[in-house]
């Protein structure tokens, strides 16, 4: 199973080794208790305690291969050689809400990383997107999902 690349910080990657060892040592062996608890009720025709913990060791696996397949894909950004000059994966960015006159951070990750409420955003992303390759000073217009037309200035690249 190959797959696109997956951008990821030195922590995000420790961040997935991380899940990816956890779900390998420690679910898989709940998963499997679960299952022979269940395999003790008797005929699995009618056990919706061994369907369910069936259900969940193939969530299990699909997720433990998701994770290997990032991992494998992963190409680890080099955060030490960041520019400040223009906005690039990894970089962390002061933007000015045009609309609202309020400064936001944002840090701008592949999308195995992003969260919103943590001000990570995609490069994928709408914003994302429309910020890499700018520099400070320079204004960017975002047409968001739902159709708004979303103004911001780059303060300053931290």
């Amino acid at each position: 199973m190959s797959g696109k690349e997956v951008f990821l910080t030195p922590e995000g990657l420790l961040n997935l080794e991380n899940e990816l060892e956890d779900l390998k040592v420690v679910r898989r062996r709940e998963v499997a208790e679960k299952i022979k608890t269940a395999l003790d009720f008797g005929d699995i025709s009618e056990n919706s305690e061994y369907d369910e913990a069936k259900m969940e060791q193939a969530q299990l696996e699909e997720r433990i291969l998701k994770l290997e397949n990032m991992i494998r894909n992963a190409s680890i950004i080099d955060e030490k050689s960041l520019s400040t000059n223009k906005v690039s994966l990894g970089t962390r960015v002061l933007v000015k809400d045009l609309e609202f006159e309020e400064e936001m951070e944002f840090t701008i990750v592949g999308s195995a990383e992003t969260d919103p409420l943590e001000g990570r955003i995609s490069n994928e992303s709408p914003l994302g997107s429309a910020l890499l390759g700018k520099a400070p000073g320079d204004r960017v217009e975002v047409q968001a999902p739902d159709g708004v037309l979303l103004n911001y200035d780059i303060i300053k690249i931290l």
